[in-house]
């Protein structure tokens, strides 16, 4: 109960005998410590409220404030009690700061999250459609509408469990989304969908070890909010890239309100000898611009936590697309970012993440990107982080944004340029065969630097974001009219080729083009050196319709559709994955220079379909859709092992096979051009004939 002052009459803050570094609520047994940073707030205010988060029962002031950090500890205090804060201090736009004590606050370093955003003008800083725009101040209290943090209880039995940290050369990732990939599967219990237990079900972890994968990239499953405008057009954010809650899962994602459901997803993978990387999104957040709500960041201290203007305060400085850009070059936002990767690594026991946006990590106080700045050294020196799988997209929207090649090691990055060389190669663009030899060895021109290996490059035919790879080879162009935004968002450069028909159709020799096609871009991807990742659904023919960017599509059009479980599509990709397994020449951690190894060995080498080696001219001949590639690895703990590869986006062609290393024999053992003996082993002799828009593979042999 509130006395008139709005302060709690039943509940104090005590003294502890020492200062818990750590920020958040953190239960100590006995009691619970409060601490949050503020730098430029005169008063911060926790705020407790009933169980189910609608009526505020307590305010009090922390008590404690020391080079920003604001704190206090109640004893006798539990988990499961649902919180806020409240900051007192300038409100002055014009100079960055928008405290607002009449707006509740959510914790960035809550850990469990309650209720979702009802959407109200009363969660704006500001008087919505005052002619002082977001000079204005509104008086409203903003409790009723928003989300709270819950103190949580962190027991939870990790017994049995351990970090897999299999090596990248053995590594296949598969992103997927937590309701997308379960909403639809008819072996997954009805009451299971959508949630982290439907994750950890029996016939989702089942297909992904059937079908040989090491790792799932989940899409974001940090808490998030729905974006007003997609609510007011019937729509929600169901990709998740507008984080709130950098500590605490997405509670939609639960079937309960149990945190320790994320924890037994995460068991139940690493069982299967899966590892688990998140999708993280540290580069913005869901409060949007100056004229955004505020909900957490803003209203604890605006000029602290996002990047401003350096012309004029008052507004973000955006390179994310988002309206606003979150201060990592600020020692306490990244000391909030660094405490929540620790987090889900050290508590939750993820193995590795994806970072959004990644250039903006990197960007320096001058905003100028520094692959030798703040954010990556102290990754870099941190012994628990250094460790994990951390792959970055490696671009924003922000002037010298695209940096694919351009992070340090230990990262990995996305490769758009291995997508886009490939579609098009498949497609039977003009000269693409020398760009199609740089994506098949690790894509050394923009990775062969710095000391980095050969498995630096994340190759995708296909991700969350464009196209699907059924979408790929069947739309010339994007259909995003049910996002509402008349078909102008996503990208319009997507390298598809629909065969003869947009969309579906019963014709069976463009369903058949398609098919090959297909296999044609799997069989690539899982012959290249680099880290391979196949998106959720492309396994089984998923399709969206063409909509090349479903962001706000949880429904059919994003969710994917299992009736691909009988396509013979889902046995060649098991096959392909398991082709690269048995093979250690298609997985090596340096790159490939064609210098003679020991004994005079050749472990590269590119070929004509003549047999003559490929020349300057012939590199850069438009008209050539035929490359061989021979590959060789000497017996170092895993055996010897040379292939010969033919990729044939021409007609039928007779490629004569290679002498190299002596070999004077090969067998036919991958051939994507037959469906039924993609896999079977045919002795080859001689001239070989490799049918049109298809690859086919030899071994020695004997």
């Amino acid at each position: 109960m509130l006395d008139r002052r709005g302060h709690h009459m039943g509940y104090s803050f005590s003294e502890l005998d020492f200062m818990k570094p750590e920020l958040g609520a953190e239960f100590t047994g006995e009691g619970t410590h409060f601490a949050v940073f503020s730098a430029h707030a005169e008063q911060m205010e926790l705020c407790l409220f009933s169980d189910d988060g609608k009526e505020e029962t307590a305010r009090l002031p922390l008590p404690k404030r020391e080079g920003g950090i604001w704190s206090g500890y109640i004893a006798g205090l539990k988990p499961g009690t649902v919180y806020g804060y409240r900051a007192q201090g300038p409100y002055d736009p014009k100079n960055g700061h928008r405290f607002n004590p009449n707006k509740l606050l959510l914790d960035p370093y809550a850990k469990e999250i309650i209720g979702e955003i009802a959407w109200d003008d009363a969660l704006y800083g500001y008087r919505i459609g005052d002619p002082e725009e977001d000079l204005s101040f509104d008086d409203r209290d903003s409790a009723p509408f928003m989300v709270k943090g819950v103190v949580q209880d962190p027991d939870f039995d990790w017994a049995g469990d351990a970090a897999i940290r299999r090596p990248w050369t053995e590594t296949i990732i598969y992103e997927a989304h937590v309701r997308g990939m379960t909403m639809n599967h008819p072996g997954v219990p009805e009451e299971l969908r959508g949630t982290f237990m439907g994750m950890a079900s029996d016939p989702i972890i089942e297909h992904l070890v059937d079908l040989g994968i090491s790792a799932i990239e989940l899409l974001p499953i940090q808490y998030f909010p729905d974006d007003r405008h997609l609510l007011e057009k019937g729509l929600r954010n169901y990709w998740g890239y507008q984080t709130l809650g950098f500590f605490a899962p997405q509670p939609r994602f639960l079937s309960g309100r149990a945190v320790i459901e994320f924890k037994t997803m995460v068991k139940r993978f690493h069982a299967a000898g899966i590892e688990v990387i998140m999708d993280v999104v540290y580069n913005h957040t869901a409060e949007g611009s100056e004229r955004g709500p505020t909900l957490s960041f803003r209203g604890l201290d605006n000029l602290s936590y996002y990047r401003l203007s350096p012309d004029d305060l008052r507004h973000t400085y955006d390179t994310t697309g988002t309206g606003n850009t979150l201060n990592i070059a600020h020692p306490m936002v990244l000391r909030m970012v660094l405490d929540s990767l620790r987090y889900w690594v050290g508590i939750m026991h993820v193995d590795g993440f994806r970072f959004d946006l990644a250039s903006t990590l990197g960007r320096t106080r001058h905003i100028e990107f520094d692959r030798q700045g703040t954010f990556f050294d102290a990754i870099r020196q941190d012994p628990m982080l250094s460790g994990v799988k951390l792959i970055a997209e490696p671009w924003d929207v922000g002037d010298g944004g695209y940096q694919v090649g351009g992070f340090p090691h230990p990262f990995r990055e996305w490769n758009d340029k291995y997508r886009d060389d490939v579609r098009r190669f498949w497609k039977g663009d003009d000269g693409l065969v020398s760009g199609l030899a740089a994506r098949l060895t690790g894509s050394a021109p923009q990775f062969h630097h710095s000391d980095r290996g050969a498995t630096s490059s994340v190759n995708l035919i296909s991700a969350h974001d464009g196209f699907t790879l059924m979408d790929t080879v069947s739309y010339d162009g994007k259909h995003n009219e049910a996002n509402g935004e008349d078909n102008r968002d996503g990208h319009s450069a997507n390298h598809s080729h629909n065969m003869g028909a947009e969309g579906p159709t019963e014709d069976e020799a463009i369903r058949a083009a398609r098919d090959r096609r297909r296999r044609n871009m799997i069989a690539t991807l899982l012959l290249s050196q680099g880290v391979p990742m196949l998106l959720g659904g492309d396994e089984l023919g998923n399709s969206q319709s063409g909509n090349n960017n479903a962001y706000c599509q949880d429904n059919a059009i994003g969710w994917t559709d299992w009736n691909g479980l009988d396509d013979p599509f889902l046995n060649f990709c098991k096959g392909a994955i398991a082709f690269r397994k048995a093979h250690p020449v298609l997985r090596q951690e340096r790159f490939l220079t064609g210098e003679a190894g020991e004994g005079g060995t050749v472990e590269i080498a590119w070929y004509k379909p003549d047999g003559g080696d490929m020349t300057d001219a012939t590199w850069t001949d438009g008209n050539l859709r035929t490359l061989g590639l021979f590959l060789a690895k000497p017996a170092n703990g895993e055996g010897a092992d040379q292939l010969f590869m033919v990729f044939n986006a021409g007609g039928d062609c007779d490629v004569m096979l290679p002498a190299a290393n002596g070999i004077t024999a090969w067998k036919r053992t991958l051939d994507t051009g037959s469906q039924d003996g993609a896999f079977t082993e045919h002795p080859a002799d001689g001239p070989v004939m490799v049918a049109g828009a298809s690859i086919a593979v030899f071994e020695p042999a004997g």
